[in-house]
């Protein structure tokens, strides 16, 4: 039941879910996340935190820097289908090129120089 009610709680955020099309095409630092979705540093660290307590992301510490990818191998059948059901969903709107956009300001800028300049601020 656990598991049921991490799923459904991250699925419930719009800003959580948008979140996850972006991660197809590879791993995302926290930086790039922030910049991307303008979210409040205190708002980035709670949305991957619930994302990856259901199982939904994996992450890595480099440095001072967390980096977040797709999970691996070892996920419940729950979590493939519902990240397979968040990526077709999210491919048949037309609001996708909207994101498609968001995920390619996402990926344009060099994620260390984007950190250190957020760690100035």
């Amino acid at each position: 039941m656990r598991e049921f009610m991490n799923l459904t709680k991250a699925l419930a955020d719009a800003s959580r879910v948008r979140t996850l099309p972006a991660l197809h095409r590879g791993e995302l630092c926290v930086c790039q996340v922030t910049a991307s979705f303008t979210f409040a540093p205190s708002t980035v660290s709670k949305h991957p935190t619930i994302l990856f307590h259901a199982r939904l992301v994996g992450s890595r510490k480099e440095g001072r820097w967390i980096h977040h990818q797709l999970p691996g191998e070892n996920v419940p059948l729950t979590v493939c289908e519902a990240l397979d059901w968040i990526g077709q969903s999210s491919g048949q709107r037309p609001a996708n090129v909207g994101r498609q956009q968001t995920t390619k300001k996402m990926l344009k800028p060099d994620p260390v120089d984007l950190c250190h300049r957020q760690c100035k601020q």
